[in-house]
């Protein structure tokens, strides 16, 4: 009876007590995986979480970002941003920015790239040269260009020279041309990017279907269409999503060239920002147009986050 007892224990207890230790082993690896990614995680949550939290609850008060006085006021910096016309200024310069910042370099890129794929003479020189803009600091770039489209630069003396001195112009003290000028530089410094992602996926490319094609007697246009183009459609979703993101952390070239001026013409949600909690010491308002470009920011980044983590 009592063996009958024992072996009846052991049967009811033997299976629990190995689902346990298949548990535990399960969660090891679990364990030792949060182990090694503490140390970032609380980097992470120290520096982006927790500024970003505190970033959203100083939006909701007025607080002028010196005095430790926060006085709650709600909504209120929220709805002085819809009524505030800067802000309608710096979204339409926003707009512009993301419109010719985002096709023209692309479009630049892509040309570039097929152009230094081509077996042509010094190609690695000629690659570097056209990339080396994508590495200057910007406020550099901004200023350079400034001295160019200043009344008496360069570009106003090259129109002269060749024949267009109608079309001379003071291009950044004009409320109408200033923010178009600007985009200039930002589109010789952003097409080194695109044409270094597109060149690594036309390399991709195998020759056999080119060599196919010719032999069928398909014309460069042909090719480009039908093979190029389609086999370059992942680096079309690359290249527009970090485009389109970028264009949401126009700063520098702006304040560099024009300081949101004249007459805050030029003035994009960055900047403006910027002017509120650093000059005008208005640091719950400036909080909450941060807060509204950050979510600009992910709303456009998630798609293309998503779309990359399909493909792991």
């Amino acid at each position: 009876m009592t063996a009958t007892i024992k072996a009846e224990r052991v049967g009811v207890s033997g299976p629990r007590v190995r689902h346990g230790r298949r548990k535990a082993r399960n969660l090891r690896p679990m364990a030792t995986s949060l182990a090694f990614a503490a140390p970032a995680l609380l980097v992470y949550a120290a520096f982006l979480v927790y500024p970003a939290i505190y970033s959203i609850r100083l939006s909701f008060t007025n607080w002028d970002g010196l005095s430790p006085i926060k006085k709650f006021v709600g909504w209120g910096n929220y709805t002085k941003l819809l009524h505030d016309p800067v802000v309608h200024t710096a979204v339409r310069n926003n707009l512009i920015w993301a419109l010719v910042t985002v096709i023209v370099p692309i479009a630049l890129g892509l040309g570039l790239a097929i152009a230094v794929n081509s077996r042509i003479y010094l190609r690695p020189l000629i690659r570097t040269i056209f990339y080396t803009p994508a590495v200057l600091p910007l406020v550099g770039v901004g200023t350079i260009w400034g001295w160019l489209f200043e009344p008496t630069g360069i570009v106003n003396a090259l129109l002269s020279h060749i024949g267009l001195g109608s079309l001379q112009h003071a291009w950044l003290g004009d409320s109408t041309t200033a923010i178009w000028a600007i985009t200039v530089p930002a589109c010789w410094v952003r097409a080194g990017f695109p044409m270094l992602l597109y060149l690594a996926a036309l390399q991709g490319i195998p020759n056999d279907y080119y060599e196919s094609a010719r032999i069928d007697g398909a014309s460069r246009w042909q090719q480009f269409r039908y093979i190029t183009l389609p086999s370059l459609k992942g680096a079309h979703a690359i290249v527009f999503a970090l485009a389109l993101i970028d264009t949401a952390r126009v700063f520098d070239l702006v304040i560099a060239m024009t300081n949101g001026g004249p007459g805050n013409s030029t003035q994009v949600m960055g900047t403006w920002m910027y002017f509120n909690v650093f000059q005008s010491y208005n640091a719950g308002y400036g909080t909450a147009i941060a807060v509204v470009i950050t979510i600009v920011a992910a709303v456009v980044g998630i798609p293309y986050v998503r779309s990359q983590a399909k493909e792991l």
